[in-house]
């Protein structure tokens, strides 16, 4: 097809906000999908995404209007997952930012947006949900035109759900969204922005080709590894895979090559020909920073290979995923794994489980920290068992973050305090209408890695949006905190955390694990420790057989001999038993005060 009748374009939103409903609707008026298989956000093909009712991955898929064709490619709305909204936004020339008419533009809605002028993006404004007993359309127009610069006469007005106002919007995607732009006849380069694996078929790569065209039985390599393949199939993007001859400029597809190994494809990398390859790659989206850190261990230590394949062919369906193999004393051979949030961590376990029936033990997270030695190194620590001897540090800076948090004036004032209990200091604030409020926040990364966001919609009745991103890092006083179960450490829930909060965490680290931690046939002391100094104890009473229960008269002295003939045994068994902890004390450390 002529590049100047393609179009590319994404949806970009707050999490709610309505883009799959949107996406259902476009779907249908161009008659992408019949009425049988139509049904409720049908590009959220994840059991995991209908159950929670967020996009966890962005979905391409190519519709047909009036003659163009039309590339759509559906994005998550949560802090989380805004890596997959930036290889989107790289693939198109457009977006559709989609706005709720009932709770205005929020914090990821204004993240979102940045990132698609960044890239030169034509927007197309959208008030979604106008159908709403509690929808303000006017003043949430008033918000999006401030925001924008744009005419409220420019805002489409539509109710996703029902349908209404939605039809002008393929209109204005073909008048408004550019055609892509490239040169046919130039040698071929494509960015992947994302890839599957399929068991039978190998790696399946989707791209975008910037300039020249890609056909199958072509030879082509591969810019980030150097490889060489030749092409086996390609096509089209619909809600299957629709095989073609070839994918011409400015058009997105699918590849696949046969490659079987997952680690020869990156995504943001250049497809081009190994004949006439092209000079220079393209400047995909920029590289993920993971945020949190945790280890992640087979439930049986054999299955260690396996949960190394595992990951690999995850990491092509979710680029921000990385790993690296460690190990540990307390549970043996792992991956230390980095995520950009926490619901990123918990997504990936449940995926891990249900793709890949693959259970793991997923330990403490924490985030990165830079430790400067006596010796003038500085070492880069994703875990407090990588920390060096207390005597070879000179400081440790931790990471912090701008927080952006909009929230309606009601709740500013609990929102202040929260904040300010996480070690907090207030940059700005703004007032975007009379009961709205924006405030920016310097906090440090690891104060919002637990539950911070949960407090956060708690306190504000669901209304606050967070958003943020790593500014610096800055020195900070903090210490190693361990836990000692039965007198040995178990450094899969050692935790580095600020000096004055120290205490009070390694109080109710040992009251939970004590619920926790099943009893023995002996006691279990559970203590907190910095260094050698124990600051908290509890102690997991063992399981007594009533020894003298036999025993229907006589002397105390038979009572006490039995007693005495039992506790030498309990002692022993203390000194050669070994305390099993389950999966659910590594993760409690998240809901502390739950």
């Amino acid at each position: 097809m002529e590049m100047n009748r393609i179009r590319n374009f994404c949806i970009i939103a707050h999490i709610d906000h309505g883009k799959s409903t949107l996406a259902d609707r476009l779907l249908e008026l161009t008659s992408t999908l019949s009425a049988r298989d139509m049904e409720n956000q049908v590009l959220d093909d994840m059991d995991l995404e209908r159950e929670k009712g967020i996009t966890i991955k962005s979905h391409a898929i190519q519709m047909s209007y009036n003659g163009y064709r039309l590339n759509l490619i559906d994005t998550p709305g949560h802090v989380d997952f805004s890596y997959e909204v930036s290889r989107s936004i790289a693939a198109c020339e457009g977006a559709l930012l989609v706005v709720d008419a009932t709770q205005g533009v929020q914090a990821q809605t204004i993240s979102n947006l940045y990132m698609a002028i960044d890239h030169g993006l034509e927007i197309i404004p959208i008030l979604n949900k106008i159908d709403m007993d509690s929808a303000q359309p006017d003043i949430v127009a008033d918000e999006i035109c401030d925001l924008l610069g744009c005419d409220p006469d420019d805002i489409f007005r539509v109710s996703a759900r029902t349908g209404e106002g939605v039809p002008p919007i393929l209109d204005a995607i073909v008048e408004k969204i550019p055609a892509p732009k490239g040169d046919p006849d130039a040698p071929l380069q494509a960015l992947i922005f994302d890839s599957v694996f399929n068991s039978f078929r190998g790696v399946i790569a989707y791209f975008k080709v910037s300039n020249g065209c890609v056909r199958k039985g072509d030879k082509v390599k591969f810019f980030a590894t150097g490889m060489e393949y030749e092409v086996e199939e390609v096509g089209s993007l619909k809600m299957k895979l629709v095989p073609g001859t070839e994918v011409g400029c400015g058009d997105v597809g699918y590849i696949i090559t046969g490659i079987k190994s997952a680690v020869e494809v990156k995504v943001g990398d250049t497809i081009t020909h190994t004949v006439r390859p092209c000079e220079k790659a393209i400047a995909g989206f920029e590289e993920v920073k993971p945020m949190v850190f945790a280890g992640m261990y087979p439930v049986q230590a054999d299955k260690f290979e396996e949960l190394r394949s595992v990951l690999e062919k995850f990491q092509l369906n979710d680029a921000s995923f990385v790993y690296e193999p460690e190990s540990s004393l307390a549970l043996g051979s792992g991956f230390r794994c980095g995520f950009l949030g926490l619901l990123h961590l918990e997504i990936v376990q449940e995926r891990l489980f249900r793709e890949f029936d693959m259970d793991v033990i997923t330990t403490v997270p924490n985030v990165s920290y830079k430790v400067y030695t006596m010796q003038g190194e500085v070492l880069d620590v994703h875990n407090p068992s990588g920390l060096p001897a207390p005597t070879l540090i000179d400081h440790i800076e931790e990471p912090y973050i701008r927080a952006q948090i909009i929230s309606k004036t009601e709740f500013f004032g609990p929102i202040m305090k929260l904040c300010l209990d996480r070690r907090g200091t207030l940059v700005s604030q703004h007032y975007i209408t009379a009961d709205r409020v924006e405030l920016n926040y310097d906090m440090p990364l690891s104060e919002i890695v637990f539950d911070f966001y949960d407090k956060l919609k708690t306190i504000s009745k669901g209304y606050a949006s967070f958003d943020y991103h790593i500014t610096q890092y800055r020195p900070a006083k903090l210490v190693k905190l361990d836990i000692l179960l039965n007198g040995e450490p178990a450094d899969a829930l050692s935790t580095l955390i600020h000096e004055d909060n120290a205490y009070t965490f390694g109080r109710k680290m040992c009251e939970k694990l004590k619920d926790l931690i099943p009893r023995q046939q002996f006691d279990i002391p559970i203590q907190a420790a910095i260094g050698a100094k124990i600051i908290a104890r509890e102690t997991v009473k063992q399981v007594r057989k009533d020894v003298t229960a036999k025993c229907y008269g006589g002397d105390v002295t038979r009572k006490r001999k039995l007693l005495e003939k039992q506790k030498e045994g309990k002692k022993r068994m203390r000194q050669i038993g070994t305390v099993q902890v389950p999966q659910s004390a590594f993760m409690a450390v998240l809901k502390l005060d739950s």
